[in-house]
């Protein structure tokens, strides 16, 4: 990941960076009791399928298109399947894991935030697997889809009856979808580069494999986004610190003061009898000599004794 530095700096300054093993086994905790919680909303078969039905109803009621129509892009080559797999198998985590990695290391603010927003949604989709759960898509025969993981691999998951490890029904909401949109909202506020818009691409991406892999249904993904806004609008990201600008701050001395250089001129002017005055020597100008008086010409001395007489 790349960003500038800029916010960082102002972040850091603001912000103490948690400790680091307190913050490991909080997040490893709590990704612990979601697991746990996912096994004890198995054995649950029966509701699950039909909450599938009640869900593939809800969509065609909704006009929402059929999630086959993504199957069948997929379905044009066995190495798009299986890379599609791939990505749902193998993305999911640890981008999750990445992205608050980094956060940590080079925006604390944020990454307090983002932890937050994370275990709120994650905490309200178990929730919601408890009391709902929901087949995947590939199991509803209606929806005539197929479980790509199994037929072209590769697979996170087994054969239903027999896999321990995982709770397959708990399709709804989809935290591949809802954790893939944090994670680029994440990004996008936390970087200031002009490329970071395309973070969103992450969540589309990821929207179209589990739709296309037949793991989700539209409204997993919609229920998750919902999810995920009513996080965002309780728990609200740090605030930047800006530099002051200094641009506009000027000092007393660089104003210059017109009003004593305009009194002295009207001062001058009143002495001299009006008109024009010259302006006022400034500190340390030698003045000019007075010129000299002048001297009458001789023809005009006599006149000059005679008025005198």
């Amino acid at each position: 990941m790349n960003a500038r530095t800029e916010p960082e700096e102002a972040e850091s300054a603001a912000i103490a960076r948690p400790p680091l093993v307190r913050e490991f086994l909080l997040v490893a905790g709590l990704f612990l009791v979601y697991k746990l919680g996912r096994r004890l909303a198995t054995g649950h078969t029966g509701e699950a399928r039909r909450n599938a039905d009640r869900v593939w109803d809800w969509e065609r009621a909704a006009h929402l298109p059929g999630e086959d129509l993504v199957q069948s892009l997929l379905l044009h080559g066995d190495t798009l399947v299986r890379v599609a797999n791939a990505y749902y198998a193998t993305v999911h985590f640890p981008a999750t894991a990445a992205f608050l990695v980094w956060l940590y290391l080079r925006r604390p603010g944020h990454y307090l935030w983002a932890r937050r927003v994370l275990a709120a949604v994650t905490a309200a989709a178990l929730m919601l697997h408890l009391t709902f759960p929901l087949a995947p898509p590939r199991m509803l025969a209606a929806a005539g889809l197929v479980d790509t993981g199994r037929v072209y691999g590769p697979s996170v998951y087994g054969p239903p009856a027999t896999d321990t490890l995982s709770n397959q029904f708990a399709a709804m909401p989809s935290l591949h979808f809802g954790w893939a949109l944090m994670v680029a909202i994440g990004l996008v506020a936390a970087t200031r580069t002009r490329r970071r818009w395309l973070w969103l691409l992450h969540p589309l991406l990821t929207l179209l494999v589990i739709v296309g892999t037949a793991n989700h249904y539209w409204l997993d993904a919609l229920v998750a986004a919902a999810l995920l806004g009513l996080a965002l609008a309780v728990l609200r990201p740090p605030r930047r610190r800006t530099a002051p600008d200094t641009a506009d701050v000027t000092t007393v001395d660089a104003v210059p003061d017109r009003t004593d250089v305009s009194g002295l001129s009207a001062d001058v002017t009143s002495l001299s009898g009006g008109g024009t005055a010259a302006p006022p020597p400034l500190p340390g100008q030698r003045l000019p000599a007075p010129a000299p008086a002048p001297v009458p010409s001789p023809a005009a001395q006599p006149a000059l004794v005679e008025s005198a007489r």
